[in-house]
This record gives structure tokens, sequence and C-alpha cells, in this order.
């Protein structure tokens, strides 16, 4: 049964820290390969900054290029939104029922569990897989706690990328050259579009 590692993000855009976790997790990790979820907008939310939904599948795509142990899902994409883990993970076991589906998130999403739709439910079934955030706080909560020790948690000693979709977004309004951050496909892709420039 291949260990599929579930990378959920928005990938606004997809860059390099992002490849290094992927590219750590399937070299270091049990993890036979890791899947870029990316995260569909949601309408009841207003985020004029999040590009659409294919654009940023599709720089994912340029991203990882002929890596055949990273892929691009658009899987929730075709799921009702608001999209929770669990609801995903549901459908990718029915789908493929011969993957093991682990979590690969940062320790600041870790320490957000006790938040989650059925935390309990989808961590006695999925293992994760956590990179190192320095800046991480764990709050003080008994159901946190009571999460964590019934999850199969690996804390991996990934690189520390303090690098952010934010960061680039706001560099390149400032017209900076963020070309050091993004594969080469996907900042040809960013300046033929236009993108984050206003």
């Amino acid at each position: 049964m291949a260990r599929i590692g579930l990378y959920f993000g928005s990938f606004n855009p997809v860059h390099i820290g992002h490849l290094a976790i992927a590219g750590y997790m399937t070299e270091f990790t049990g993890l036979e390969q890791v899947w870029f979820v990316v995260s569909p907008h949601n309408p009841l939310k207003k985020k004029e900054t999040l590009l659409e939904d294919h654009h940023r599948l599709y720089m994912t795509q340029l991203a990882i290029g002929d890596n055949d142990r990273l892929k691009a899902s658009d899987i929730e994409f075709r799921l009702p939104v608001p999209s929770y883990t669990i609801d995903t993970l549901t459908y990718l076991k029915e789908k493929y029922p011969k993957h093991k589906f682990c979590l690969v998130m940062g320790e600041d999403n870790l320490y957000t569990l006790h938040k989650w739709k059925n935390a309990v439910e989808l961590l006695k079934e999925h293992p994760v897989y956590v990179y190192p955030r320095p800046d991480s706080v764990k709050p003080s909560s008994a159901i946190l706690e009571q999460i964590i020790k019934s999850a199969e948690i690996h804390f991996v000693n990934a690189p520390i990328m303090d690098i952010s979709g934010t960061f680039i977004r706001n560099e390149i309004k400032h017209g900076k050259d963020m070309s050091y951050y993004l594969s080469p496909t996907v900042w040809k892709y960013i300046r033929e579009m236009h993108f984050y420039e206003k």
C-alpha cells in the first residue's frame, strides 16, 4: 500500500519553499509521493489576491514538471465548499483504496487541529508528517493534547523555509524581481499573465 502525503494549500503562488518541503518528504520519510492539494476559492470569502483555481493548479503543475513523485491535485475543486479535510480524505479513500493517505503540514497547523472538523476520527486513520515552523506556539488545550497523543505524528527535520506567498505577492506588486523564490516556469507564467502586479 503506497503512502501518499497530502499537502494542502492555496499555493498562491507555489514557491520553492513548497517544493523543498515536498521533496524532503519523498526523499527522507516513508512517503512515496506527495500530492499538492490545491484549495478552491471559497465563494463566501472575499479574497481579491487569490488567483482563479485553474491558474494556481496550472502553476503547481508547472513547478512540479516531470517529477513523478509529486502531483498537483484538483480534487477539492469538485467537492462542496467550504472543503473539510475529513471529507476530502473520505472521498480519496473511496477513489484510491490501495493508497494510505497521510497529511503533510507545518507545525503551526498541527496546533490548530482541535478546531478541525472530526479531528480525532481523521487522525485515527491518517498519519501526520510535520515540518518545523519556529514561530509556532502550542496553545494550552486539553482537547489538542488528547488529539496529538492519540495520533501517529512524525516530526521531520526538514529545512526551515521562511518564504510565504504573501511576501512574494507583495514584492511583485512593488516591482521586485522574485524569480529566485519561484520555479523558472512559474515566474515566466506570472510575468506573462501580469499576476499580483496590482
